[in-house]
Parts: structure tokens; sequence; C-alpha cells
């Protein structure tokens, strides 16, 4: 039987700190200041100094893969200058440090935090210059990491650069935010990652995997016009991305909506032969709410990839988290479907979870039985689709099992099966302590989830 990965996934900012440590060149999180209930980015969960213990916690829930990022800041000056050794050599050692504890590293390249200096010179990856910049620092740690490390991505949730998010994750800081512009990232998202893609299976026996963070959208009622935009929605933000990891190329629907509306994605001579040559491996997702559409509210001639701006509705007949994400756990299964039955590429979930404000009053443990029951009935669905519809699922990872930082950087949004104990305005002692799904999900993994079905 094929190994199943049960482990965590993160992002170096989210969770490292050490921002003025060892050599690191600054990144447009370093200069974020904090606000009400946003922490700034400087210490994380302090990582950096001290990964050990959270490890020690991996390897004791029968963890046996850890997805985590590699702060391009860290390992190359400003983005595009020398690289920093001392740098690389902390995760040299981290990679060590996993698998001494039978825990397999997994390397995500980007995880939004552009280099400042390449923000702030190029627009971040609207230009080739950093869509250079990035391919010549994967390869390089390709070569640095590539022959004991084997799973690999490069974006974190590469379809996010198909909608307005792009121009928060990209490094872009100045411009008016054109349809064109939003294209060109994308484009050079998807380039960069077809030719460290195309580096690694020259270079290496490694894998690697094209992510995307599955925006599943519902029509809002039966009415056509409601189907009509969900389709849309789900084939230029999902789709036309898987279409490119297994195809190598854009879908036809987007293609000719570029054609028609006049839409300059500057692509050069040589870039679609390099998408078309390239390779994944598996499919990899993050999935942890759906949403529904209605075409009322859907300005005439909005691009598909503005839909969910205007056309989002709340779906009644499910329900929601605090933060208003609703909890739909079949939803989970109806896209590992629609991505297997269509792609026949295995598949990697790769973050799931709930996010919850949570306290910890010093003594009694935290009992999350939501978290039990979020995580329970999403993974009997995954293997539901694995036992049921034949889908082909690599493993489970889980989103910051130890609390980390949200994306927004307030800590008070907490994903973890350990809390860890930090405001965001009081760094207190960062103290380690398990919550009540800690026990539930070391069974669950003993038992490589048959525990979930008792």
């Amino acid at each position: 039987m094929t190994q199943f990965f049960w482990g965590n996934s993160v992002s170096s900012m989210q969770t490292e700190g050490g921002w003025n440590q060892g050599g690191k060149s600054l990144s447009v999180y370093d200069i974020r200041k904090a606000s009400e209930n946003i922490s700034d980015w400087h210490f994380s969960n302090d990582n950096y100094n001290n990964y050990i213990e959270d490890f020690d916690y991996m390897k004791d829930l029968g963890m046996n893969m850890y997805r985590f990022q590699i702060s391009w800041s860290r390992v190359v000056v400003d983005g595009d200058g020398a690289f920093n050794e001392e740098g690389i050599a902390y995760y040299d050692k981290f990679i060590d440090d996993l698998i001494a504890r039978g825990i397999e590293p997994m390397i995500c390249l980007y995880h939004f935090d552009m280099p400042l200096h390449l923000a702030q010179k190029y627009n971040g990856f609207l230009s080739k210059e950093v869509k250079d910049a990035f391919v010549r620092y994967g390869k390089e740690m390709i070569n640095r990491f590539g022959s004991k490390v084997k799973y690999w991505l490069t974006f974190n949730e590469q379809n996010l650069f198909h909608f307005d998010k792009a121009f928060r994750i990209a490094g872009y800081l100045e411009g008016e935010r054109t349809i064109s512009e939003l294209y060109q990232i994308m484009h050079n998202a998807m380039i960069s990652h077809a030719e460290i893609c195309n580096y690694l299976h020259e270079t290496t026996n490694a894998q690697i995997g094209g992510m995307l963070a599955y925006n599943l959208a519902y029509p809002a009622s039966s009415k056509p016009e409601d189907i009509k935009v969900a389709r849309e929605w789900d084939e230029f933000v999902n789709m036309t991305l898987l279409d490119c990891y297994v195809h190598g190329e854009y879908s036809k629907h987007q293609m000719k909506f570029v054609e028609n509306n006049n839409i300059d994605m500057n692509i050069l001579p040589d870039e679609m032969e390099i998408l078309k040559a390239h390779k994944n491996d598996w499919l990899a997702f993050s999935y942890y709410a759906s949403t529904t559409l209605s075409a009322e509210n859907i300005p005439t001639g909005t691009a598909p990839n503005y839909y969910i701006n205007y056309g989002k509705q709340d779906n009644p007949h499910i329900g929601t988290t605090q933060w208003n994400w609703q909890i739909d756990p079949l939803g989970f299964r109806e896209i590992m479907n629609r991505m297997y039955q269509r792609f026949s590429l295995p598949l990697f979930p790769i973050e799931n979870g709930i996010g919850v404000q949570e306290e910890w009053d010093g003594v009694n443990m935290i009992e999350d039985d939501y978290r039990i029951e979020y995580m329970s009935e999403h993974l009997k669905e995954m293997f539901h689709a694995m036992n049921e519809d034949g889908v082909e699922i690599m493993g489970y990872l889980g989103w910051g099992l130890i609390d980390i930082m949200s994306s927004q950087g307030d800590m008070r949004k907490r994903y973890g099966l350990v809390f860890v104990n930090r405001t965001n305005e009081d760094l207190r002692d960062m103290k380690r302590v398990p919550k009540k799904s800690y026990a539930w999900f070391k069974e669950v993994t003993a038992t490589n989830g048959q525990s979930l079905f008792k």
C-alpha cells in the first residue's frame, strides 16, 4: 500500500519570526504595522529560534509530512542578489531535523511574502524581472535541497492570482489594477511555475504539484443565469489553472475572453512552449468553505474573475464559522470529484481546518469539540471520495495545526490542535498547550483514519 501522508501546513511569515536575523532581507510583510486586532509580523511564533518543540509535537501526533515555506527574503539578498548562505544553512538543518523524526518535508517556494526590494523596484510579479528572479531562486533551492526533499510546490494557492487578491499577494504596490495587469501577473506566475517544474524534473527524482485554493461557488438558485455565472467563475478561477497544470494550456474560454476584450497578457515568444512542456505529478489544493453566486447583482460586462465581488451570497442551507466561512464537508468531496474525474491526477489536500477565537485560562484544556466535528466530517467525506468515488488521494495536511497567525496577522483566529500562548498585543511565553482535538487527531493518524468510522 502506498504511504498515506498525515501532516501540517504553514507559511514562513506566519510561523518563523526572526525578521531581522540570519542575514534576512525585508519582505513586504516585515514593514506592515500592527493595528487593531492585527499583530506585526516580526515574531510570529518564533520558530526561527525554536522549532524543535513543534517538530516533536508533530512526531507525537503521528504526522509524517510537514509542508513549510522557504522565505525567499531569507535565502536571497533582496530577492535578486547574492544567495545568503546563513539562511540556506538554516533550512538545511531544518530539513534534516524533520527527516530525523520521520517527517517528510514538502517545500513551498512562495506564500505571498514578496521581497520588499522587488515590490518597490518592479511592482512584484507584474514584471518579467521578478519572474526571472523567482525562477533563479527556485532553481537554486532545488540545487541545494532536491536530493533530500522529494515533494515541492512553487506557489501557495496559485489561483489567487486570477482575481483581485492578486494585487495583494504578488508584490504589486502601485498602479490602476487593470484587467491586463491581472492577467500579466497570472501569466508570469504560471510561467514561473512551469520553468521550475521543468527544471526539477530535469535535475532530480523529486515530485512537484500545482496548488490552488479551490473556490467552490454553487449557483444561488436554479435560475439559468445563476448556473451560468457559477460555471464561469469555476472556469476562470479554478479550471483554467488546472488545465495549465495538466494540459499545458489555458482554457479555451479564458483565451477567447482575452481575445474578445483585447487583454494584453505580455506573453513572450517561447513561454507557451515552456508551459506546454511542463508536467505536474499531482494536484494540491486548499479547501475551507463554499459559497454561492447570484447573477442578479453582477454588472453587465464584468470579467468572470470578479464575479465573486458582486454576486457572492451566503448559503442558507449550511452553517458558518465566526468569520462567516461556511462549513461544507460535502463541498470537500465535490471538488475532489471535479478535479479527479476531469484530470485523473492524484490529489493532495494540503490545507483544511477551522479558525476559531479561543482563550486559554492557564489551567484547563481547551475543549474544541467544534474542531473535532469540522475535521471529522471533512475527513469522512475525503474517505468517501476515495472509497466510493474512486478518487486517488495522497494524504491530508491540516492548516496551522499548531496555532499560527492568520493570513491577516490576527492571532485571535486559531486553527491549531495545539494552543500557542500569545496574543496580538502580548507575546507572553508562547507556551504550547495541546487542546482536546490533539488526542483525537492522534488516534486518527494511528488508525489511518479508521477511528473516524467507529
